[in-house]
Parts: structure tokens; sequence; C-alpha cells
């Protein structure tokens, strides 16, 4: 992946316990225990807006940010695309998983960007599929095994992923 690889992506996040998160304008939102989907674009770069998330000393920003002081990100599952595309990802999942009203989607007419997965085994090639069914290959990054900001931007640097037209 080069630097200006641009599209959208999915975080897996895993919220280990039951808790109740101030999420900026949102205000408190409890959250159960359990696998989230998250929705974002990088139109500027995956490179360098991934890094951002992994992150654990900054200001929150998006809705994101918030959910991130509590929670881990298991994996990205990535789309290459020179179009804004997260809002037809974030549709397509909201016909299989449980919507978080209005997280995520201050700036567009999408229900939400935050899907709660309910701790599915195999979510992400789930995932991966429904995008293929949208037309793009997905590429997964367990983040499991990352040690640091490093290895993010190596597996990025060694990915092969290509748009499906």
């Amino acid at each position: 992946m080069n630097d200006l690889m641009k599209g959208s992506y999915v975080l897996i996040i895993d919220v280990s316990s039951p808790q109740t998160i101030r999420v900026g304008c949102l205000g408190a939102v409890f959250f159960p225990a359990g696998q989230y989907a998250y929705v974002g674009s990088a139109m500027r770069g995956l490179k360098s807006r991934l890094p951002h998330h992994f992150r654990t000393n900054k200001k929150p920003h998006w809705h994101i940010d918030y959910l991130l002081q509590k929670a881990k990100i298991d994996s990205v599952i990535i789309a290459e695309s020179l179009e804004r595309i997260e809002c037809n990802i974030a549709k397509a999942l909201t016909n299989h998983y449980l919507c978080i009203g209005g997280f995520g989607s201050s700036d567009c007419k999408c229900e939400g960007h935050l899907f709660f997965l309910n701790n599915e085994i195999g979510i992400e090639l789930e995932i991966s599929s429904i995008l293929k069914s949208l037309g793009y290959l997905a590429e997964i990054i367990n983040c499991t095994t990352l040690r640091n900001m490093r290895d993010l931007r190596m597996k990025f640097d060694n990915s092969s992923l290509k748009k499906v037209y």
C-alpha cells in the first residue's frame, strides 16, 4: 500500500465489559460487551488515517475516538477506492447488524457507522464478503499481533490490495 492509497475501512473493535461512555455531542452511550464494527473513510490516505485510531494520547475529535479510549481494535478491513464508499458500506452493514444510531454519521444521512456484532466468530470474513458483494476486494489486517505503529505501517507497505471492477 502506498502513502496515497485512499478508501474506506472497517475497524473491528472489542469492548471487553459493558460500559457507558460519553461520546461528544451524542452524550452518554451504553455499550454492551462484545464486538463492534466501525466504518470510516480515508480519502487523504489510509496509511495516515488508520494510525490515528491506534494512538492512545490524543484529544478525542471523532465519535470513534471516545469509544477507542475504552476499547481495543482487533482487526482492520480495508477497501481501496478513489470514491467515498463508507456510506455504501454502512448501509450494507445495516442490513446485517444492529446499528448504533447517530454514531459516526454526523456528516451524512446514514443511520450510523457503528454496528454491534455480538462476538461473532469469523466476522472479518463475513464483512469482507459484504464488501465483495458491493464490488470491493477487502484486505484484513489482524491487529492483535501488532507490537507497535511501525508494524502497522509495514503491514500497509506489504499490502497487495486492488480494487475489483
